[in-house]
């Protein structure tokens, strides 16, 4: 029996601590890890409100910012126990919650400020756990973006971590346009501050753009055993430089990932999504859900602006409640420059998609929050356009709803590492509208499963994104037989996460193929 050790930012697999598809992953790759008979431990930070559940397992003292810390290790229950895995969090009163999800912070004026602060005392917790054997005697610790690197920094400078040199370390890449930048010195939020006595490299935890800083995303890369993507068209991507807004490569590290590809290191395997049963909404209560939804948050919401606008969004609502539209076109994503820099840029474009909805009897479903210029741009259009249903809070039930009952479902993202909500919506035989970039490329065929849009410059690009949608839009007007098929065909792609835990097994934990035990 293997035994591993996840350290992430969110796991879907406890209770609120899930923003985006990290959550999905960590959630469901233990899962198969288990089924394959193996052992699988789960660590993500507490955000001073998942531990108040949990049991509490050790106090572990660290030694940061020259001074005694102590921080706490906590087992915590999963939404659906299995015996191969456990669940941990780590408290201290850093470690705080965000005001993204209760998980990340917004720092608009230093980036990375407050986030840098709650998981380098999360890592150094977890080194310690580790160092303690806390989770057991270790085959291989798998990490996850910037947010767990500091515990490869921790293993290759730190005297008091020189045991983590025994672990294998795997390192994934969610998303690349996030690094985790600070200054090494002069700041709360620095290196130097953190570790004052400790000698370090300063050219190889140096950011490739800002010599004062050190670039945590960089850390990942340069010292882990194996790093990978979660997409292998994602990986084609960020081996090259980015030239924004036309192309989204590697983001400045492109030659830290060509050096890793070059000792074959790296490597590009597609995320999987979950095809079992679970609990599925029932159909055609999508405008009902976002209705009780909306009365429900406006119950509890005290912000005048915030609760007039969910007013505004449940009157849009009323009439679907009788009789629904004859067209839904849906998207779910947090409100960002990778999801929707084309409606940010070019509104107009979205505009000219609602106005071919509106020939149709059509509606756009967008829910989603996020970065408050986007958010303040689509209530802008939500006011404009009746048949744009802006729902500016979070809800599973509507969520869930979105995947079964929506006809289209619009993915216009600048970059997608991998993105899960394709594959959500291709579970439930909806044709997925994409641009042709990243993950979205391994998993949307145009004209087959869905409809793809790309260019060669920013024009062609938006141009193109409103063509496809007015091609897919003639299929399910004019050809019911070809939608029926792409309809079908979405419904039968399989990306699972047997296959891609497969690749895990063979390419990043490198066992032997006599020891592994797949079920």
């Amino acid at each position: 029996m293997n035994n591993f050790l996840f350290v992430a930012s969110e796991n879907d697999a406890i209770a609120n601590c899930k923003v985006g598809g990290v959550g999905d992953v960590i959630r469901d790759v233990p899962r198969q890890i288990s089924e394959r008979g193996d052992r699988v431990h789960v660590v993500v930070p507490s955000y001073s409100r998942l531990h108040e559940n949990g049991t509490l397992l050790a106090s572990l003292k660290l030694e940061l910012r020259g001074t005694s810390y102590t921080a706490q290790l906590f087992e915590v229950p999963a939404k659906e126990p299995d015996s191969n895995i456990t669940h941990y969090v780590i408290h201290h009163p850093e470690i705080e919650m965000g005001n993204l999800g209760g998980i990340y912070h917004h720092d608009p004026y230093e980036p990375f400020y407050s986030d840098v602060i709650k998981y380098t005392i999360f890592c150094t917790a977890v080194a310690e756990a580790i160092k303690q054997k806390l989770f057991g005697k270790l085959d291989i610790v798998h990490l996850h973006d910037w947010h767990s690197s500091m515990l490869l920094f921790l293993k290759n400078f730190h005297p008091q971590y020189s045991c983590l040199k025994k672990n294998r370390f795997v390192y994934c890449i969610h998303n690349l346009a996030l690094q985790g930048i600070r200054p090494f010195e002069n700041n709360y939020s620095s290196l130097k501050t953190w570790f004052p006595d400790l000698e370090f490299e300063r050219e190889a935890l140096r950011d490739p753009r800002y010599a004062d800083c050190f670039n945590l995303m960089a850390v990942g890369i340069r010292f882990a055993d194996a790093v990978h993507t979660v997409s292998p068209s994602y990986k084609q991507d960020v081996l090259l430089p980015s030239d924004a807004p036309e192309f989204i490569g590697g983001e400045g590290l492109e030659n830290d990932l060509r050096q890793a590809d070059k000792e074959g290191r790296f490597h590009g395997i597609l995320n999987g999504s979950d095809y079992s049963p679970g609990t599925l909404v029932k159909k055609n209560r999508l405008f009902h859900n976002i209705a009780t939804t909306i009365f429900k948050q406006l119950q509890k919401e005290q912000d005048w602006a915030k609760a007039a606008f969910l007013a505004h969004t449940g009157e849009k609502v009323v009439p679907f409640l009788k009789k629904k539209p004859n067209f839904i076109c849906a998207s779910v994503a947090r409100l960002t420059e990778q999801k929707f820099y084309f409606f940010k840029r070019s509104p107009e474009a979205l505009l000219e998609i609602l106005d071919r909805l509106e020939e149709v009897s059509g509606v756009y479903v967008l829910l989603g929050t996020g970065a408050s210029d986007y958010e303040e741009l689509l209530r802008e259009i939500s006011y404009k356009r009746k048949n744009f249903i802006f729902i500016n809070t979070q809800c599973e039930h509507v969520v869930n709803s979105i995947y079964r009952d929506s006809d289209l479902y619009f993915m216009p993202s600048l970059f997608e590492p991998c993105g899960i909500s394709q594959m959500l919506a291709m579970r439930n035989g909806q044709p997925c509208l994409v641009h042709h970039t990243g993950g979205l490329k391994d998993t949307v065929q145009h004209v087959h499963t869905g409809f793809a849009f790309d260019g060669k410059t920013y024009d062609e690009k938006v141009y193109n994104m409103v063509e496809s949608f007015k091609e897919a839009l003639y299929f399910f007007e004019n050809d019911k037989t070809v939608w029926k098929q792409i309809s079908l065909n979405a419904r039968k792609m399989r990306f699972t996460w047997k296959k891609s835990v497969d690749e895990y097994y063979k390419l990043l934990y490198a066992f032997n193929p006599a020891d592994v035990q797949v079920a």
